[in-house]
């Protein structure tokens, strides 16, 4: 299904994500493997993988005789993983699991990673302390939660065209839902993770400028793989999820190049912390 900006949406959630996040979170990737300091050889965790960002980096890092698992409790998402999963190194174990009930045992990694998920946990204390149980004395906790929506533009862009195209009777729980992306502030972070057992826990904050696709494409495409964006198909159809990425390209036409291409600011609260 197309219009006339030639957007058509096609494949698994789980399969857009793969193709659209991955720009937004290549350098946040990079960043979260920069501070776990990772060896070859090492084993290492990708708690709440998704489509497996992390994991295909960390098995490049470990090498050969490192050893990669991803775990997420989005099975669509493993698919993917696995589908994308490289094979010149062994297999990275993808297992679905929920981060508060890893089946893993004790002390088993040197380092544990997480993209952009511990915001989501349900549970976030219970999470970070199963987080605990599977790291090596001395090893390694680091991940990534986006720092607040109004240091991204996208983001900003993105949240009012949601609140304008799904069901009215909606945006309330959506909107909860979308503030929950932004709920891994400094504060919960390194409580919650001190109060787990980790210690010399540190946050800082970090920005990327992310070279975006043209926008009057690329946002509608990269909404369709996110659960907001399939708020506003539940509500308009297709489009309506492509007057979505329209707004949000309108959104942003100031900092948008001749091709609609844009490089826009993206933060995020990195956080490590020592077993």
């Amino acid at each position: 299904m197309a219009d006339e900006t030639g957007f058509q949406l096609s494949g698994s959630a789980p399969e857009r994500y793969e193709q659209y996040a991955a720009p937004i979170m290549a350098p946040f990737v990079a960043a979260i493997l920069d501070a776990a300091d990772l060896s070859p050889g090492a084993t290492v965790l990708d708690v709440a993988c998704g489509t497996g960002f992390v994991a295909r980096a960390a098995a490049a890092r470990v090498g050969p005789t490192g050893r990669v698992s991803g775990a997420d409790i989005n099975e669509g998402m493993l698919r993917v993983a696995k589908t994308h999963a490289p094979r010149m190194y062994p297999d990275i174990e993808f297992t679905a699991a929920s981060a508060d009930d890893l089946p893993y045992q004790d002390a088993t990694f040197d380092a544990v990673v997480c993209q952009q998920g511990v915001q989501f946990f349900p549970d976030l204390a219970a999470a970070l302390a199963e987080a605990a149980r599977v790291t090596r004395p001395k090893g390694l906790f680091v991940a990534t939660a986006w720092a607040d929506r109004e240091l991204i533009p996208y983001f900003v862009a993105q949240y009012e065209a949601v609140k304008k195209y799904v069901a009215p009777e909606r945006v309330p729980e959506v909107a909860a839902s979308y503030e929950a992306a932004f709920s891994g502030t400094s504060e919960r972070l390194t409580t919650t993770l001190q109060e787990a057992g980790f210690h010399d826990v540190t946050v800082h904050e970090v920005t990327f400028g992310v070279a975006l696709p043209p926008l009057a494409d690329y946002a509608a495409a990269q909404l369709s793989s996110v659960p907001w964006g399939q708020a506003i198909v539940d509500h308009g159809g297709h489009e309506a999820l492509v007057q979505a990425g329209r707004a949000v390209h309108t959104h942003l036409k100031d900092r948008t190049a001749p091709d609609g291409s844009a490089t826009l600011p993206f933060a995020a609260n990195l956080v490590t912390g020592i077993r």
